[in-house]
């Protein structure tokens, strides 16, 4: 196995498990099948990225691994990679605080307090 598949393998698990946890998708699909999903185990499944990306990098595993033994060493590798890729484009994706100015120069006859 090359670094570049590994790579590959690595980036699509992030995105099509960060598609089926967070996004909407096309025409609002993978909402409506998170909605579908319910309360229930499979509903839980859609809402938890770490639980997702564990069954989404399987097959990327089986196709990626040349044997069995790297296949299964494969498969919490990219699993364990793409929550990584998710942890770090997370913190960099959050938005920033709303700005907070205080004006330091009081008015006239303003000492600060709310009633006199």
């Amino acid at each position: 196995m090359q670094l570049t598949w590994f790579s590959i393998a690595l980036l699509g698990v992030w995105r099509i498990t960060h598609l089926l946890v967070a996004e909407d998708g096309p025409w609002d699909a993978v909402a409506k099948l998170r909605e579908a999903a319910g309360p229930g185990s499979w509903g839980k499944l859609l809402d938890c990225f770490a639980c997702m990306s564990l069954w989404v990098s399987v097959p990327f595993a089986l196709i990626v691994g040349a044997t069995w033994l790297e296949s299964a060493i494969l498969w919490p590798a990219l699993s364990g990679g793409s929550m990584l890729i998710e942890l770090v484009a997370a913190k960099y994706t959050e938005p920033l605080p709303a700005p907070y100015i205080e004006d330091s120069s009081p008015t006239e006859g303003d000492d600060g307090m709310l009633r006199k």
